[in-house]
């Protein structure tokens, strides 16, 4: 703590570790980012109950994280859609909510944050192949790349339209729709 990071993550092995959650409510003032895999229903609610005491203050200061710990975790598995039942119950006590995911490919991540995961976290390496826990799962450089770049044209994406026929798509209404290419013919037809 001594860093004094802008934020820690806590992950799924050590989200019940109540000791260094201490610590780390009462003595460290950043951002908290917890990981909820291998966790049930109710040791989450701890979690979250836990951070709303003393000088925790959820709901300025966790990151709530849908979590499926695997590695990798076939997609059947990442249950993507837990991530509307953290918001259901937790996006009025913590800061945020978010995905931690451990899945091949980076469709999923595009996915959660279409969801309305605010935070997409995924594990990095220089080479798949490399042993250990977790390499398989993670992303080299050039998928990282890819992740950024699809999560900012998601971003870009999710808009409402400004006006009923946008500009670009007024060339291709004289040119296609109905009643529009042809509307001398159907005049003269009256």
């Amino acid at each position: 703590i001594t860093l004094n990071p802008k934020l820690i993550k806590v992950g799924s092995p050590s989200n019940t570790h109540w000791e260094m959650q201490k610590v780390l409510r009462d003595e460290y003032s950043g951002e908290i980012h917890i990981s909820t895999g291998m966790s049930t229903k109710e040791e989450i609610e701890q979690i979250v109950t836990f951070w709303e005491q003393g000088k925790g203050d959820a709901k300025n200061r966790v990151v709530l994280y849908n979590c499926t710990s695997g590695y990798p975790v076939p997609f059947k598995d990442v249950c993507l859609l837990d991530i509307r039942l953290l918001q259901e119950k937790y996006q009025h006590r913590v800061k945020h909510i978010g995905f931690s995911g451990h899945h091949l490919g980076i469709a999923i991540d595009v996915a959660a944050y279409a969801l309305g995961a605010t935070w997409i976290e995924r594990h990095f390496t220089k080479d798949r192949t490399w042993k250990g826990t977790d390499h398989a799962a993670s992303l080299e450089p050039a998928g990282l790349a890819k992740l950024v770049r699809d999560l900012n044209a998601t971003y870009t994406s999710m808009t409402y339209k400004s006006e009923d026929i946008l500009d670009l798509e007024k060339e291709q209404r004289a040119k296609l729709k109905w009643g529009q290419y042809n509307k001398d013919i159907l005049a003269a037809k009256k």
